[in-house]
């Protein structure tokens, strides 16, 4: 399989995976670490803003690459597999009706508060010199 080829099935599965842990952390029988680390890792993943804006040369890219295929790998092993299949076969059916992923406001909101509360410890920090 061509390199090119083999990034593509892994992104899909990557966004698949994220719309499955969408659908997993509102499972009942989701146990509390897996919904915790799978809340974060979706809302980051449908957050339309990212923690590292994609104009940063190569830092941009590496949240998109490491840190959020991370956070999806350990909530997606740490989940229980019938909630996981389960999520799958949903994920698949949204994704198949609706053609994209979900959006999260709150994931958004999150990164924008993130965002204010850095500038404003960094104004602390050049304001107190």
């Amino acid at each position: 399989m061509p390199l090119l080829a083999s990034l593509r099935t892994w992104a899909r599965r990557i966004k698949r995976d994220a719309v499955t842990l969408w659908f997993a952390s509102r499972h009942p029988a989701m146990p509390w670490l897996p919904k915790i680390v799978g809340i974060v890792a979706v809302a980051y993943a449908l957050s339309p803003i990212d923690l590292i804006p994609d104009f940063i040369p190569i830092l941009g890219y590496l949240d998109d690459v490491i840190l959020l295929p991370a956070m999806i790998w350990l909530a997606v092993r740490l989940a229980p597999v019938d909630v996981i299949a389960a999520s799958r076969i949903e994920a698949d059916r949204w994704m198949t009706e609706q053609g994209r992923k979900p959006r999260s406001q709150v994931g958004a909101v999150v990164i924008v508060a993130l965002w204010l509360v850095t500038a404003w410890l960094a104004w602390q920090g050049w304001a107190s010199r």
